[in-house]
């Protein structure tokens, strides 16, 4: 039914498909008009703002306008391919993100099974608050936390002298456990929120599958690897693709918390670096320009990963 009225509003003129959109505008129109602003926000926000990317084939200053300013091709990009501080804050981006992705991705899921299994809903609602917790923390409380429990004289250190492991090591100014300490405590923030979307999807999965299971001897483990998983597969493949695409898109809050002069080299980020050069230096054509190969490189992401998921879900794409 869908289908044919789509195809008879292809075959329509102009003047009868704009009769069409009022007259499914009016019967909708409390839907419609609570659409309206968030239309309007992003008109401003988000598609206007596109002019200003010229600014990344520019010779942009303070004292130009993005009109006036002096075209100079694509002599940004190659700037950055020859600016070695740029791919440093590359690798360090794609390997914190790899980890954020190994851990933050899996540990959600379990964590909602978890949950879901419990059947004391005073317990379940107890574990779930203190899981959503973290998230709802600022990076600057969590960071002052964390600069805390790492010091020389932190929690970290005092638990391991009680193990019988004498350290006096400050761990944030070692510099080859940033990548490990920045997504482990990123994961940690997030973790119990992204519950959230497992939770609400495994509310949804019919109770007599999980009966017709048990009647067949299928214990706990067999009914969650055969029943609530393959039900979240379109939820998991979601979340899967918009993590990846989101690889080169690192959490700047975190990155200015906790980075400092000894761990720079390696939690420098694209993100940072951006903000650095762009704002901190002035060289806003430039920061401009980084982040328009970010952004072009995220949406190939998301295309490649749509693709493999929809192979791995019988050609059917969850976007």
């Amino acid at each position: 039914m869908a289908k044919e009225k789509i195809n008879e509003v292809k075959d329509c003129s102009i003047k009868e498909r704009f009769n069409h959109f009022w007259r499914d505008f009016a019967q909708q129109w409390q839907l419609q008009t609570m659409a309206i602003p968030g239309v309007v926000y992003m008109i401003i926000f988000n598609f206007i703002p596109i002019y200003g990317l010229t600014i990344a084939f520019k010779n942009y200053t303070v004292v130009d306008t993005i009109s006036n300013a002096e075209w100079v091709g694509w002599k940004n990009f190659d700037i950055i391919l020859n600016d070695k501080y740029f791919w440093q804050a590359v690798i360090n981006t794609i390997g914190i993100s790899f980890l954020k992705l190994a851990f933050g991705f899996v540990l959600p899921i379990i964590i909602a099974i978890m949950i879901y299994e419990l059947r004391d809903s005073v317990f379940k609602k107890t574990i779930q608050t203190i899981s959503y917790l973290p998230h709802f923390l600022s990076w600057i409380i969590l960071g002052g936390m964390l600069i805390t429990w790492f010091s020389s004289n932190g929690m970290i250190n005092q638990l391991l002298d009680l193990l019988g492991i004498q350290s006096q090591q400050n761990y944030m100014l070692d510099v080859n456990k940033y990548w490990w300490i920045a997504a482990l405590s990123d994961v940690w923030k997030e973790a119990g929120w992204g519950t959230i979307l497992y939770l609400a999807t495994m509310s949804k999965i019919d109770p007599t599958y999980y009966e017709a299971a048990k009647m067949d001897g299928a214990g706990r483990i067999r009914q969650v690897w055969s029943i609530t998983i393959p039900m979240m597969k379109n939820i998991i493949s979601l979340n899967f693709i918009l993590s990846v695409s989101g690889l080169l898109n690192s959490n700047l809050d975190q990155t200015l918390v906790l980075m400092n002069s000894q761990n720079q080299p390696r939690a420098e980020v694209i993100n940072s670096y951006v903000y650095r050069v762009g704002l901190m230096q002035g060289d806003f054509s430039y920061a401009t320009a980084v982040g328009l190969g970010v952004s072009v490189i995220s949406v190939i992401l998301l295309v490649v990963t749509n693709l493999v998921t929809k192979k791995l879900n019988d050609n059917q794409s969850v976007l």
